[in-house]
């Protein structure tokens, strides 16, 4: 699939409340969420059949959209339900879901009132976010030029098509030096994410995570840190200083996509990939399959 655009995959997309054949799912090239990022969206998985934590997702999708100051037209019910119903028809039991909600074509510049609000809703196969032998071993990570912003400068607490540009920067520059992503610090220069996950680190059989102040505070992050502490470990949500790195015994990323990877290096710092990490993976896989995890009740 790796090789094929992602323009010309076969299937269905849910646009605007109607479902067109893929290829045909197209807009305007003076759309407002296209030179202006006026768009929010988010990242899904679906598994056995059953997209995980769906509702919580829309409820973001929708929080994002109010923040950039817009209405998404659709309701939670209603997006649930298109997600539900284009992943059967779709074909799929094992995919991953992208909705996403911009501002339209009506008016080009900054200003953009009166533009129609779209939503739509892609779902594809898309395996490991990073390669899965890799993974296993734990993935090797740059430290990025780019920081996340001060969130008086940037609508941090949405899941916005913007924050994401100085991500990809980084996670380009990481993989050109042969490294899986990245690392960023905040403003501050504090420890703050990945380019598309959430981080973790645990010392002396604790959890320790940056506080989400200046990020998003991803699902699969609340998800994980609710498993840890049903497993009886500590975790603590607080600020994280650069100087810490060199203490730290593991590392893990989380997030939709990344699901729980661990990490064995992040610039000059080494880490191990161990019980702790192993221990959340497979609770978080247990999770996530609904066959796996009626039988574990």
């Amino acid at each position: 699939m790796a090789s094929v655009p992602f323009d010309q995959l076969d299937g269905f997309i849910w646009i605007n409340g109607q479902f067109v054949k893929w290829a045909d799912a197209k807009i305007h090239v003076l759309t407002h969420g296209l030179h202006y990022a006026s768009a929010v969206f988010e990242g899904e998985r679906a598994y056995g059949g059953e997209i995980f934590k769906l509702t919580e997702h829309t409820e973001r999708l929708h929080e994002s959209a109010r923040i950039l100051g817009f209405t998404i037209p659709w309701s939670v019910a209603e997006i649930d339900e298109a997600c539900r119903q284009l992943l059967k028809k779709q074909g799929f039991a094992d995919a991953y879901v992208r909705p996403i909600a911009w501002r339209g074509s009506e008016q080009m510049g900054v200003s953009a009132q009166n533009n129609k609000i779209n939503c739509a809703i892609a779902i594809w196969q898309w395996p490991s976010y990073f390669d899965p032998a890799q993974k296993l071993k734990g993935i090797r990570l740059d430290i990025a030029e780019w920081r996340r912003p001060d969130p008086r400068t940037a609508p941090s607490r949405a899941k916005a098509a913007g924050l994401y540009m100085i991500c990809t920067l980084s996670k380009h520059a990481a993989e050109a030096k042969g490294y899986a992503d990245a690392l960023m610090f905040d403003w501050r220069g504090y420890v703050a994410e990945a380019t598309g996950a959430n981080i973790f680190f645990v010392k002396d059989g604790k959890i320790h995570t940056p506080a989400a102040d200046c990020f998003l505070n991803g699902i699969t992050r609340q998800t994980v840190i609710d498993l840890a502490r049903r497993r009886g470990f500590e975790v603590n949500e607080r600020i994280i200083e650069a100087s810490e790195l060199e203490g730290f015994e593991q590392c893990f990323l989380t997030g939709t996509a990344a699901e729980v990877t661990p990490v064995s290096e992040i610039g000059p710092y080494r880490f191990e990939v161990g019980e702790i990490t192993r221990t959340l993976l497979e609770d978080y896989t247990a999770a996530v399959q609904p066959k796996r995890a009626i039988a574990a009740e």
